[in-house]
């Protein structure tokens, strides 16, 4: 059986190096310390909180080594871990609370308010303070190991849960995606073999713990590999380009707008970023233009795509294909099935557009005690990502849109993401999003959101012309409307819903 305890692991082979380490504090783990007091908060759960296999810890805490260690505790004794999202309102955080039903919680102090307006709160059985943990830390760290985790708890099998993430989604509730150890196995293969990742790797990672990118991009590949994670509570673009040259990281993973921001601090002609193999990129295409600046810079663009069901990391794009396949996520990682099919199931032509189906050892067993939406998305074996796409002659995806985020126009479909890609290329535009609003002629017609670039002129006129020639008639926006910034969720896309609201605003 393949082993899910990494750190026991690499406790044996690289004992002194360090696996994870606090930007903000300096604090740090070697893979000896982390295998150790994961020993030692094991037996202290189960002694203490009488925690067993498939029980639930929640977790409502900013990044901190906690976190890794209580993944390496889930891999020592089957709990599930449950990161729970500290942006949201104690009402929805109440609701991640009641489906997950953890049987601890552990809250970090500046949380405390917010979870405990929760009614579910006094539903929990144990609840701790992150300092509590920390403190824990310290103290386990000076004290003697000895391994007395329950053998029935030891021995987590691929099947069993490693974590709960709840999607930002777009149905009333969240569903929570259930995260396998043999899917975090097989996605740090994946992941490994693509980006040619080796334990010599240095990272941070400052994606929010809540998002499977904080886990399963860079982290859990970079845990299984022995490699090195430094780890930020939130981005902040001078900082991080000072990070990746003081730290000589060698890989990085962020969207296109930190890239942007990068780019444009007046830090970024003077970065020494030599170490630097490549950046990844994913949650949406990457212009050509910030492809090509950063490409000057000695910094090669890979791309790609995921979702929190599947992978996370399922496709790739190589950075000499960045811009001769601009727009594309590249073509599908190693252990998956992938194909496009019509709304009949039935595979579709090459060039022709179709939904994304997936398939294989990194794909979710399902969501959280929520059979309906389980059977709603994963159909004869295949996961419905519910993303549009298109497989051109040479075998690179390109994504279309969400099959939701489509409007009808005069019988027409439309998918914006294909507009925004055209507009994101005009001098003028810095950031655009586009909906679907009713139309009393066509149905519906297209609403463009623009956040115009600083010291550029640009009117409704400009953004029309742009599109003339270069799109059918019924693609092109009928209105634009200017913003200061485009509303974004929690999980950092553009948040569509709230584009509606202001659309019925105007």
């Amino acid at each position: 059986m393949i082993t899910n305890d990494w750190s026991a692991q690499w406790a044996k082979y690289s004992a002194d190096k360090v696996a994870v380490e606090e930007y903000e504090t300096g604090r740090s783990l070697t893979y000896m310390q982390l295998n150790q007091l994961a020993i030692l908060y094991s037996d202290f759960l189960i002694s203490e909180c009488g925690l067993k296999k498939g029980d639930r810890i929640g977790i409502l805490a900013e990044n901190c080594l906690e976190y890794v260690l209580l993944l390496s505790v889930a891999q020592k004794t089957g709990f599930i871990l449950v990161p729970l999202n500290y942006r949201l309102t104690p009402r929805e955080i109440d609701f991640l609370i009641s489906d997950s039903d953890p049987i601890l919680l552990i809250t970090e102090s500046k949380f405390e308010e917010k979870v405990r307006e929760t009614p579910s709160f006094g539903n929990v059985r144990f609840h701790f303070d992150l300092a509590i943990f920390q403190g824990k830390t310290k103290e386990f760290i000076a004290k003697p190991v000895e391994n007395k985790i329950d053998t029935s708890l030891s021995g987590t099998i691929q099947d069993d849960p490693a974590l709960i993430i709840y999607t930002s989604g777009t149905t009333a509730f969240p569903k929570g995606s259930v995260y396998t150890h043999g899917m975090m196995f097989w996605n740090s293969i994946n992941t490994q073999l693509r980006l040619d990742i080796t334990a010599a790797d240095r990272s941070v990672n400052l994606a929010p713990p809540f998002h499977t990118g904080g886990w399963n991009v860079l982290l859990t590949p970079f845990l299984h590999h022995g490699a090195y994670t430094l780890i930020m509570k939130s981005f902040d673009a001078d900082k991080v380009l000072e990070v990746l040259e003081k730290y000589n990281l060698t890989i990085f993973w962020a969207v296109p707008t930190m890239l942007k921001m990068m780019s444009d601090s007046p830090a970024f002609d003077q970065a020494d970023l030599e170490k630097i193999r490549y950046f990844v990129v994913g949650g949406e295409a990457m212009p050509v233009p910030l492809i090509e600046k950063w490409h000057s810079k000695g910094v090669p663009i890979r791309q790609g795509y995921g979702l929190t069901e599947v992978g996370p990391n399922v496709t790739s794009l190589n950075h000499q294909d960045a811009t001769r396949k601009a727009g594309s996520i590249g073509k599908e990682n190693f252990y998956y099935k992938a194909k496009l099919v019509d709304e009949n199931g039935n595979e579709v032509a090459v060039n022709a557009l179709g939904e994304l189906v997936l398939s294989g050892p990194t794909v979710t067993p399902g969501y959280w005690r929520n059979p309906e939406a389980t059977a709603a998305t994963i159909r004869d074996g295949w996961f419905h990502t519910g993303d549009i796409m298109r497989r051109d002659d040479e075998g690179f995806l390109f994504v279309v849109d969400r099959i939701k985020n489509m409007y009808i126009s005069g019988a027409e479909n439309v998918y914006p993401a294909e507009v925004e890609f055209l507009l994101r290329s005009h001098p003028g535009i810095d950031s655009i999003a586009i909906i679907g609003v009713p139309d009393e002629k066509w149905g519906e017609s297209g609403m463009a959101f623009v956040v115009a670039r600083q010291g550029f002129p640009l009117s409704e006129k400009d953004v029309f012309k742009f599109c003339e020639g270069k799109l059918a008639k019924y693609k092109i926006p009928k209105y634009v409307n200017f913003l200061n910034e485009l509303p974004k969720n929690d999980a950092g896309k553009i948040d569509r819903q709230q584009l509606r609201k202001i659309a019925n605003q105007s």
